[in-house]
C-alpha cells in the first residue's frame, strides 16, 4: 500500500509517526502530514523528513492509508472537505475518541474500509496501548497492516464489538493520568520525609512501572 496519511499532526499523530519511522514500516517521505497549523507540518518535515500535502486532494493523491488523528469535535468538519470520489478502496484509522466508525462509513461511501482506534498518551514513548475495531469489510491484508502501524509503539487489542472501544477509553486512555497521580504521591510523601524531588520521582515511578511488569509476568 502506497502513502500514509495523517489528517492532523498533534502528539498523538507525532507519536504514530515516530512508532512507524522507529520500525522502518514505511520510508519518511511516504508519510504525509497535513495540519491547520502549516507550520507544524514543517516542523514534523524536519524532524522526521515526512512529506506535507498541499490540501486534501493531495493527501489523498499519494495515499492509501490516512489517519485521522483530529480532535472528535472536528471530524465530521474533516469529512465533508474529503474529495469526492477518492475513498473507494482506501484505509481509514480514526483515534478520535467516541465517533463510531458509522460516522465514516455514511460520510466516506461504499468501499472505503475503516478502522477504530484508541490509543494512549504512553504512545510518545514507545509503551502505548491500543484498542482496535476493525469495521466491516476491512481486508486480512489491510487488518495486519493496522496491527503493524499500532503494534510498533506499544501494545494492540483488538475488539469485535464497537463499544467496547469506549470501556477502552475509560481504562488504558484516561488510566495514564491516574498512575500519573499515584506516582506524584508517593513522591510528595518521601519528600515530606526529607528525600529530594527529583530522586523521589524517580524511585516511584521505578516502583509502578516495576509493578506493572510482575503483572505482566505472574
Amino acid at each position: 500500500m502506497k502513502g500514509l496519511g495523517f489528517i492532523g499532526a498533534g502528539n498523538m499523530g507525532e507519536a504514530m509517526i515516530r512508532g512507524i519511522l522507529a520500525a522502518k514500516l514505511i520510508p519518511p517521505r511516504e508519510v504525509v502530514v497535513l495540519d491547520v497549523r502549516p507550520e507544524r507540518g514543517k516542523e514534523l518535515g524536519k524532524n522526521f523528513g515526512v512529506s506535507v500535502a498541499r490540501g486534501m486532494a493531495d493527501l489523498f493523491r499519494k495515499c492509501d492509508t490516512i489517519v485521522f488523528a483530529v480532535k472528535p469535535q472536528g471530524v465530521r468538519d474533516v469529512l465533508r472537505q474529503v474529495p469526492a470520489g477518492t475513498a473507494k478502496g482506501k484505509l481509514f484509522l480514526s483515534i478520535a475518541a467516541g465517533v463510531p466508525t458509522r460516522v465514516f462509513l455514511s460520510a466516506l461511501g461504499e468501499g472505503a474500509s475503516v478502522v477504530r482506534a484508541m490509543p494512549n498518551t504512553p504512545a510518545q514513548v514507545g509503551m502505548g496501548c491500543t484498542g482496535l475495531f476493525f469495521a466491516r469489510g476491512v481486508s486480512r491484508e489491510k487488518k495486519a497492516w493496522v496491527r503493524k502501524i499500532f503494534s510498533s509503539f506499544g501494545e494492540v487489542g483488538e475488539f469485535s464489538r464497537e463499544e467496547l472501544l469506549d470501556v477502552v477509553t475509560a481504562l488504558s486512555g484516561s488510566g495514564p493520568a491516574y498512575a500519573f497521580l499515584f506516582i506524584e504521591a508517593m513522591a510528595d510523601g518521601a519528600v515530606r520525609a526529607g528525600m529530594g524531588r527529583e530522586e523521589a520521582v524517580r524511585l516511584a515511578a521505578a516502583t509502578v512501572e516495576g509493578a506493572a511488569r510482575m503483572v505482566r509476568v505472574t
